[in-house]
């Protein structure tokens, strides 16, 4: 049996994503929501993990430090593909909230989800064809040595070509969580998970192409990814469409789409400013500081990503809540939401402390190297904590629209890391550069809450606006 709304007869059919997004319980929209995202967050850390293990078996230091310092180049793709993906996936949440008391919203949808993917691909492919033209000063500037440059180049160009494939695959990712399709979402990733470690033994275990045979399986993923989401939205998707001819530039599309987006640009260039300065300055303490730096990295993905699960996959909720003016739901899922964060981390964290030498022990041998990397791990657990709120607070700003508090995070992150780890590394050496990120995440995370306080009144203004277009509808609804 099924309980649908009058005004829009499939929105709210149980067991649908739109049911999970407009009146399931908050408990268990979350978990609809957050565990098929934080599971495939996972595998794709995991995979992480693997994939530094394909580099490691070839007992080669410069590879590993290769694909360290061309890690940047991720975030280059998610800040493209975020900019296109979290402000049109926010957008198109909110419409669809908003079109359960003014159906006229459903029909912008379209135009939203074909100026996210084009755009992704258009930007993606212009960064890209710049970034190889400029391929040795770029290697130059991941702080690559004279050892390591030629490894970081071939896996450099290979990144730069997928660019605008990565790119797409990441915003067609957030697309499709915008309808509450997390467990499309997921089977997705892990798919493109899976097809990637399957390239990872062709090209590096038979073919021996190194880790530009690795950066070739990635783009190769997305490409699987890409067909996956396309099909999936053809077939299911009622209001998103990817056809070129719904493509537009309107004010009304490019505006809000942007004013969201652009605080992932901003976070995700604070990323590529804290992996190359991070980079520079372990460099001159050697390729084993590198290597335990990488190694560390990839182990706190793994609680990281749990913990991003969490608070991407309550975005479209809350965007969804907004729109419709629903306060109480709202509420309610930011409260659920900052719970389970705090949960989630305390455990994972612990869980990955206790065991880092059993972890570290699988990748390296060396006693120095291992001694490092639990230093780094502790101070990665200790700012995924903190960044776990700070993403949730950054979900909250962007799906109310929130684009200055969301911009002034992002911002404070990038600003504020430069003279923290520069100073640590004057004062300290290299432990001041470790725990640099721990002390930069915990001040953005009391930034975030001050912001969080001075947009209480906007906030509820919206809420209330939405609520009150919904009465409106409703008593239409009861005059007819």
């Amino acid at each position: 049996m099924s309980i649908q709304n009058p005004s829009n007869p499939s929105a709210d059919t149980v067991g649908s994503n739109r049911w999970y997004l407009s009146s399931a319980p908050i408990v268990r929209a979350l978990i609809h929501l957050c565990i098929p995202m934080a599971a495939a967050m996972i595998v794709g850390a995991v995979y992480n993990v693997i994939n530094a293990g394909f580099i490691g078996s070839l007992h080669d230091t410069t590879l590993l430090a290769a694909v360290t310092l061309g890690s940047p180049l991720l975030a280059l793709v998610m800040a493209v593909g975020g900019v296109f993906g979290t402000g049109g996936g926010a957008l198109i949440s909110r419409l669809l909230g908003a079109a359960e008391h003014d159906p006229a919203k459903a029909s912008e949808i379209k135009h939203v989800s074909a100026f996210s993917v084009w755009g992704a691909v258009i930007v993606g492919a212009v960064l890209g064809g710049i970034g190889l033209l400029l391929l040795n000063p770029l290697v130059a500037l991941l702080g690559a040595d004279a050892a390591s440059a030629p490894a970081t180049a071939g896996f450099v160009a290979v990144t730069l070509a997928f660019v605008p494939v990565l790119a797409a695959a990441f915003c067609l990712e957030q697309l499709v969580r915008a309808e509450g399709a997390s467990r499309q979402v997921m089977v997705g990733l892990i798919a493109s998970t899976i097809a990637n470690v399957v390239f990872d033994v062709l090209f590096i275990l038979v073919l021996h192409w190194g880790v530009a045979g690795a950066a070739l399986a990635v783009g190769l993923a997305n490409l699987v990814v890409i067909g996956y989401f396309a099909v999936w939205l053809h077939r299911n998707s009622e209001h998103l469409s990817l056809a070129p001819r719904w493509f537009t530039l309107s004010p009304a599309v490019v505006k809000p789409v942007f004013a969201v987006g652009v605080s992932e640009l901003f976070q995700a260039s604070f990323l590529i400013v804290t992996a190359l300065v991070l980079n520079n300055l372990a460099a001159n303490y050697g390729d084993g500081a590198l290597a335990a730096m990488g190694v560390a990295v990839r182990i706190a993905q793994v609680p990281e990503f749990l913990l991003m699960g969490v608070t991407l996959g309550v975005l479209p909720l809350l965007a969804y809540a907004y729109g419709k003016g629903d306060r109480a739901r709202f509420v309610a899922a930011v409260r659920t939401s900052a719970v389970t964060v705090g949960a989630i981390g305390l455990v994972a964290a612990s869980l990955a402390f206790v065991f880092r030498e059993q972890l570290f022990g699988a990748f390296v041998s060396d006693a120095s190297v291992l001694a490092l990397g639990a230093t780094v791990l502790t101070a990665q657990l200790v700012a995924m904590i903190a960044n776990g709120f700070t993403g949730l607070l950054t979900s909250t700003f962007q799906a109310t629209g929130r684009a200055v508090a969301a911009t002034t995070m992002s911002l404070t992150q990038g600003l504020l890391f430069i003279p923290v780890v520069l100073l640590g590394n004057l004062w300290f050496g290299l432990p001041g550069i470790i725990w640099a990120l721990t002390v930069t995440e915990g001040v953005v995370l009391l930034v975030g809450i001050g912001l969080l306080v001075g947009s209480h009144r906007s906030i509820d203004r919206g809420l209330a606006e939405g609520s009150a277009e919904r009465a409106e509808r409703m008593l239409e609804e009861a005059a007819v």
